[in-house]
């Protein structure tokens, strides 16, 4: 008996299905003929990397300490792209900026159970969510005219599979390995291996459990965290933002509790002086994933607030 087919409802059933979240970029670049794009300074390299692979002109844009956007003045050619952090961009905050900007692309990467804003191009990526290897959703009204290959995951299981029978750490190099495949890895059909897991997933417990332990947090270190932050649907991480990040984050690995940092190219490429900087490197985004429960994040956060 191979893997039994699941038939629970998944979630963005509606939208293009694909390999991964930079080659969902690398379709609306080839389906809208995307030839400028601004692209804010806090962000992961990989998207920059899809846009000089396939000719597009990049300019910057900055953005705040709460998350807020400083576009600079677009031209009529220009899409700009808008990265919804941590979940903290509300459906009526990204409204207002698509009005101003209607050539815009909403990268809900940190945002997976956010509806999309009707008529926008919109992203979403399943493995920073769910134990799948791969696979993206796009929501847009372009279409590809070519016919494309299915992807195929059974070879790239294996850190899945362990980690959920051993520690992580013993797979964590399997798993940066998958991340690092992708960077040449055309646009491809979602495989039919990660789409069937993706139907046997219970989204009202994950959206719950994300927000339950959210909350969590957010009570317990909202006063010491130097962002202010609001309470969304099914949240990525709770992003607590700490002068002290670094020796904080030393502490809780000790514990063997592991906060990454995000993004961390932005600590080569902005100036310390820089909001990005000190976003990236400030920031300790503590997990609150539906593997957890209360008694997990009260370990989370009676660790920190002995640090602080």
């Amino acid at each position: 008996m191979e893997l039994d087919t699941y038939k629970l409802p998944m979630r963005h059933e509606g939208a293009v299905a694909l390999n991964c979240g930079r080659n969902a970029l690398a379709y609306l670049i080839e389906a809208r003929n995307i030839k400028k794009i601004c692209l804010p300074r806090f962000l992961c390299s990989s998207v920059e990397g899809v846009c000089r692979k396939m000719g597009v002109v990049v300019k910057y844009y900055s953005v705040t300490e709460e998350f807020h956007l400083k576009v600079p003045e677009m031209q009529e050619d220009e899409w700009l792209y808008l990265v919804n952090y941590y979940g903290q961009l509300s459906r009526e905050m990204l409204g207002e900026i698509i009005r101003e900007h209607p050539k815009a692309i909403v990268d809900n990467a940190q945002h997976y159970f956010g509806e999309p804003v009707s008529g926008v191009d919109t992203i979403y990526t399943c493995r920073k969510y769910f134990g799948v290897p791969d696979g993206a959703f796009l929501y847009t009204e372009s279409r590809l005219d070519r016919e494309l290959t299915r992807d195929e995951s059974y070879t790239r299981m294996g850190f899945v599979l362990g980690r959920y029978e051993r520690p992580a750490s013993e797979f964590y190099s399997q798993s940066a390995d998958n991340n690092r495949f992708f960077a040449e890895e055309p646009v491809k059909k979602m495989s039919w291996l990660t789409e069937n897991l993706l139907h046997g997933i219970d989204y009202e417990f994950v959206r719950r459990k994300r927000e339950e332990n959210f909350h969590i947090l957010a009570c317990a270190l909202g006063e010491k965290n130097m962002l202010k932050v609001r309470e969304c649907e099914g949240p990525f991480m709770y992003p607590f933002m700490s002068e002290d990040a670094d020796r904080i984050r030393k502490k809780l690995l000790e514990r063997k509790i592991y906060i990454p940092v995000l993004w961390p190219n932005v600590l080569t490429e902005c100036p310390q002086d820089s909001v990005e900087y000190r976003l990236a490197k400030n920031i300790l985004p503590l997990p609150c994933d539906q593997r957890y429960d209360g008694d997990d994040m009260s370990t989370i956060f009676a660790c920190i607030k002995k640090l602080i």
